[in-house]
């Protein structure tokens, strides 16, 4: 972003606040004069500011961000949005509430990108995608993608406020928990083109079934303008409620993806002489290193007019990334890398150099010997039943391991869906399985039920005690997957055991 202290002021109807620390300073320059002073970033955090950025004062149930008002301008913040009045010596604009501010901002600042937003989202695997179309994008142009895992109703304008006027492509992740969250970022984000990794089990606590996941998830695809992208995974067995056919009413292109080891049915969704074609994008012929790295060939038909190549085509795929679930984020990757121009060539070349984020599925080889599976960022069901099919292919001369723990906002549904865990899990040649937590009992019992033999399963309370366990039992030549959802801390655990 690069917005003047008055555009500032204008986006989000405040006031500019002349502090008296300000005032000796600038020698009590006028508002007028504010004009002149420029915001080139922003940030909420006081730590991380840079000179020129707009630092942003959130009040949170722990700290107040007005109270770092101070440290952030002598970082170099060039401005301060806050709701009430501090001091400092530089120019403050007053607003009732500053998230709704940073909101309204933001989507000022959508209204002046030239680019292509692309909305991301999915119960799982969305910012392992995120990453590869980040990836794929950047063969075709400028990037600018969601950080991390910030897809919340913050992270979505920061994104925004990250992008130049001319940046070619906005990669918005989008996190929900319940309905109407995607569609009111979908507000603020305005997409033109979106993606749907897929629809799980995740959220499920609140939504109450997969359909209503499906619902929510479809929001995104709602809220696509004409001329519109839509990109969906064939596969999923809810694609039909994320793609009605108001899409084709409304002039949204529905381009398909899918990771499976089959060819999907392409003349049955994909006719040429019908206004409903669809171009598709699928793998076959997939296989797995000793590493889990799948390989495959990749095939786009049915692009037409709307990317290349401009007749079906096939190209061979390597993936860093682990796991034969990720071939479908891969695919999905290569559908927006195709209808932004780019060939199929292209698309499999970045997706070869994508790295995997961290904490997802990174290997990592301890002076010790051991080899770690670094999968513990978050979990959920399907998430969970993927990384254990990928563990169980790794090639290693010891034991496969498993630390998994609890998995959070399932509600009900939390008993039943750690026991589904529990069942694969004793049925995936694991050598010892490590439960962590309250609700990680039922994957400990489940196992059992599934044949797991009694004494290779382990559970325990907390992370502390989980390594304790493993400093004991790991061996060199060993692999440990270590896997939960983020607030078990498991990152504690990797820490402990690479350290």
């Amino acid at each position: 972003m690069k917005l003047s202290v008055t555009e500032i002021t204008e986006a989000v109807s405040g006031r500019i606040y002349e502090s008296s620390a300000l005032s000796e300073k600038e020698g009590r320059q006028a508002p007028a004069a504010f004009e002149s002073i420029v915001a080139t970033g922003m940030t909420w955090d006081s730590r991380t500011v840079q000179p020129g950025d707009l630092y942003v004062a959130l009040p949170g149930e722990r700290v107040d961000g007005h109270d770092y008002a101070a440290a952030a301008v002598q970082a170099g913040a060039a401005c301060v949005l806050a709701s009430r009045e501090v001091e400092v010596a530089a120019p403050v604009v007053l607003v009732d509430d500053t998230a709704r501010a940073l909101t309204d901002l933001a989507a000022y600042w959508r209204s002046r990108l030239h680019g292509t937003v692309v909305g991301l989202t999915g119960s799982t695997g969305k910012t392992t995608t995120k990453g590869l179309v980040r990836d794929v994008l950047s063969a075709a142009g400028t990037v600018v993608a969601t950080k991390a895992n910030q897809n919340n109703e913050l992270g979505v304008p920061a994104t925004l406020l990250a992008a130049d006027e001319d940046t070619d492509f906005v990669v918005v992740e989008m996190g929900m928990r319940g309905e109407g969250q995607i569609r009111a970022l979908c507000d603020i984000a305005k997409p033109d083109w979106g993606l749907v990794t897929n629809v799980g089990e995740s959220h499920i606590e609140l939504l109450g079934s997969r359909e209503n996941i499906a619902r929510a998830k479809g929001e995104l695809f709602a809220a696509l303008p004409e001329g519109g992208i839509a990109f969906a995974n064939e596969a999923d067995d809810y694609v039909s409620v994320l793609c009605p056919f108001e899409l084709y009413d409304r002039g949204v292109l529905t381009v398909y993806f899918e990771g499976g080891d089959a060819e999907p049915h392409v003349d049955e969704l994909c006719v040429f002489d019908s206004p409903y074609y669809n171009p598709f994008v699928y793998a076959s012929g997939i296989v797995l290193d000793a590493d889990g790295r799948p390989s495959f060939t990749m095939h786009a038909t049915q692009f037409g007019d709307h990317g290349k190549p401009q007749a079906d085509g096939a190209c061979e795929c390597l993936l860093e990334l682990r796991g034969v679930h990720n071939v479908s984020n891969a695919c999905s990757a290569a559908a927006v890398g195709l209808m932004a121009g780019l060939t199929l060539a292209e698309c499999c070349a970045a997706l070869a150099k994508s790295q995997p984020e961290q904490g997802r599925q990174r290997i990592i080889r301890t002076q010790a010997g051991v080899t770690v599976v670094d999968d513990a960022y978050n979990a959920n069901p399907d998430s969970m039943r993927a990384s254990l099919a990928t563990f169980a292919a790794l090639d290693v001369p010891g034991r496969h391991i498993a630390v998994l723990g609890d998995m959070g906002e399932l509600g009900a549904f939390a008993k039943e869906c750690h026991e589904r865990v529990g069942a694969i899990a004793g049925q995936s040649n694991l050598d010892c399985l490590i439960c962590v937590g309250e609700l990680a009992e039922h994957i400990a019992l489940a196992a059992t039920d599934a044949g797991m033999p009694f004494a290779n399963v382990r559970h325990v309370s907390a992370v502390d005690t989980a390594l304790v366990e493993l400093n004991s039992l790991v061996k060199p030549g060993d692999a440990v997957l270590v896997k939960a959802s983020h607030f078990m801390e498991f990152d504690r655990i990797v820490e402990g055991l690479v350290s």
